[in-house]
């Protein structure tokens, strides 16, 4: 009998918990719809789990996972270790920009981390998304700004649940995706995720998307737009505590910036700019590209101005950069900057 009402029970006893886990992250709310329970696979599953800004601006949650599935791994029990898997199924993560803006609530990286291991106090052997959406979203901008990322499937393994001070890289991570344009994202890489920043060595590539895709973009920023090109991006980024190193080299194909439609004084502004476009560009291959360095303590961070120009002109006169990730960058590089200022700070 105590058994049959302490499961008729447990789905609530647990949402609260999870519940009270997402109310205790400053400057944000949380709340679940319901918790389901399969004691058979030892599971439970979380239904709706939102989160949003508490001074929040829209009505877009931070955060919507439709379903997260958490279960024991049977198998690793078997041989006397405790450890989960996660399955997360259409999960929404949209950065809202006006909604994030610091109003003196941002919840400090440890407050993420402690959420992350109260809702899943045991090891995470396999996390899995599916079919997620990943989105920056600027609302004020006019027409709004809406970049995104779709169809995100990702897997990520040997996830420790234990804040660590060491530095090593126990997670390996895989992602593919569809980015704005219809753009193929691949990412790989290794992380220490439950840290207060989280240290990492990553590639990533955006490849054959459709450069029309980021008017809303360039429209409002550099009153610009394309008729006509692709776009792809390549990436690597290192951190190690704290210190991050890394590059983002955009390469933009075969484009066109004058529309037919375009009013005088755009057409206008757009041949102008298209002339730099046309100066700057690797005739040979028809690509304007640049290598965008990034590096320093993420308190801190910002790109470099003159290396960003000087590759635009390396490009131009001396070689196109190929379509690959450079894999120049790795976690030892992030390693030494990262002694070398805790060095001068003594």
């Amino acid at each position: 009998m105590f058994l049959i009402v302490l499961r008729l029970f447990m789905p609530v006893l647990v949402k609260n918990y999870v519940n009270s886990v997402l109310a205790d992250i400053p400057g944000y709310y949380g709340h679940v719809d319901g918790i389901d329970i399969d004691l058979y696979r030892g599971a439970y599953v979380i239904e709706n789990m939102t989160l949003s800004k508490v001074e929040a601006g829209s009505e877009v949650p931070f955060l919507d996972f439709e379903e997260t599935d958490i279960s024991i791994e049977w198998n690793a029990l078997i041989k006397g270790r405790i450890v989960s898997e996660i399955h997360i199924n259409k999960p929404k993560i949209i950065y809202v920009l006006e909604d994030q803006q610091d109003d003196g609530t941002e919840p400090e990286v440890e407050d993420w981390t402690k959420a992350l291991t109260d809702l899943v106090p045991i090891s995470i052997n396999n996390l899995q998304i599916t079919d997620g959406t990943v989105a920056f979203v600027q609302m004020r901008a006019d027409p709004t700004i809406d970049l995104n990322l779709k169809n995100l499937n990702l897997n990520a393994t040997n996830l420790r649940n234990v804040i660590q001070k060491e530095r090593s890289l126990p997670s390996e991570v895989s992602a593919t995706a569809t980015s704005i344009g219809n753009g193929n994202l691949v990412l790989d890489g290794k992380m220490n995720l439950v840290k207060e920043v989280p240290d990492m060595d990553i590639a990533f590539s955006v490849t054959e998307a459709d450069v029309k895709a980021l008017n809303d973009f360039t429209k409002y920023y550099a009153e610009i737009d394309f008729e006509s090109g692709t776009f792809e991006v390549f990436g690597e980024i290192a951190i190690a505590d704290g210190y991050l190193k890394g590059s983002i080299k955009p390469i933009i194909k075969d484009s066109k910036l004058v529309g037919k439609e375009d009013g005088f004084l755009e057409t206008l502004w757009e041949g102008f700019v298209g002339f730099f476009k046309f100066v700057l560009k690797n005739q040979k291959n028809n690509t304007l590209a640049t290598k965008v360095p990034l590096e320093g303590d993420l308190n801190n961070l910002g790109t470099k101005t003159w290396p960003t120009v000087t590759n635009i002109f390396k490009n131009a006169w001396i070689k196109a950069y190929k379509g690959v990730v450079d894999d120049d960058i790795n976690f030892e590089d992030a390693e030494k900057e990262a002694d070398s200022v805790k060095q001068k700070a003594k």
